[in-house]
């Protein structure tokens, strides 16, 4: 996967300030982001996060993925389980539709800070 520079250091400040916990600096990261790159970058990193938790050793394709209780979950972890399924299966028309109802339903900060927190304990579960 061939990143931009500032989407991969912007998606790597995210990735730490979640680690420790920190959301303010995610949604700052975020932020800051938006008023640098606009939307499109915000979308940029949050591809790039779940490029992190699919991994590079999955090849895309038709994957059905199962997340059990999704129906019942809010609606930051649906957006993040339908994010990460259109990356998984290249689904591009659906993760930018995601992205803009989001937005349009004022649920983006969260979803994005779902989806950081989100990746971490994937990267998390994977390590040795």
């Amino acid at each position: 996967m061939d990143v931009p520079r500032d989407t991969l250091d912007d998606a790597n400040a995210v990735l730490r300030s979640a680690l420790v916990g920190d959301s303010d600096a995610v949604v700052g990261t975020f932020d800051a982001v938006v008023d640098r790159s606009g939307v499109a970058g915000a979308y940029e990193v949050a591809w790039y996060l779940a490029a992190a938790m699919v991994g590079d050793q999955v090849p895309r394709g038709s994957w059905t993925l199962e997340f059990p209780g999704i129906d019942e979950a809010g609606y930051d972890a649906r957006w993040v389980a339908r994010f990460v399924s259109a990356y998984a299966n290249c689904d591009i028309d659906t993760a930018e539709a995601l992205f803009g109802a989001a937005l349009t339903d004022g649920q983006l900060p969260d979803c994005l800070l779902t989806l950081a927190g989100s990746a971490v304990a994937t990267l998390r579960h994977r390590a040795p």
